[in-house]
């Protein structure tokens, strides 16, 4: 599969919850994540929409702005994309097993 060339740089960010999510899910989704991420900071976010398994889709409702990623059937990676002049900023916002409700 070819990609396009980055010109750009890409930040990820991660959340105090997807860090501490990272630390009790099973290894697995642990793994997934990595991988996932690794194709979002080589790639770009446009990447996601190459590979059918991640069902990278814009969220609706309290997550208006957030874009949502399978790691597997039930484990979810919610995340918003800020671009600035250089660089792409991914802000991982929760890491979970399907439940896309907002907590405040």
């Amino acid at each position: 599969m070819q990609y396009s060339k980055k010109t750009r740089h890409i930040e990820i960010q991660e959340s105090a919850q997807v860090r501490k999510a990272l630390k009790k899910v099973p290894k697995q989704v642990a793994v997934a994540y990595e991988i996932w991420a690794n194709l979002v900071e080589t790639h770009g976010v446009v990447a996601l929409g190459k590979f059918p398994g991640y069902h990278d889709e814009s969220l609706r409702g309290d997550w208006k702005h957030y874009r949502s990623s399978r790691l597997n059937r039930q484990w979810r990676i919610i995340y918003s994309l800020e671009k600035n002049e250089s660089i792409d900023i991914i802000s991982v916002e929760r890491l979970t097993p399907h439940d896309y409700r907002k907590k405040k």
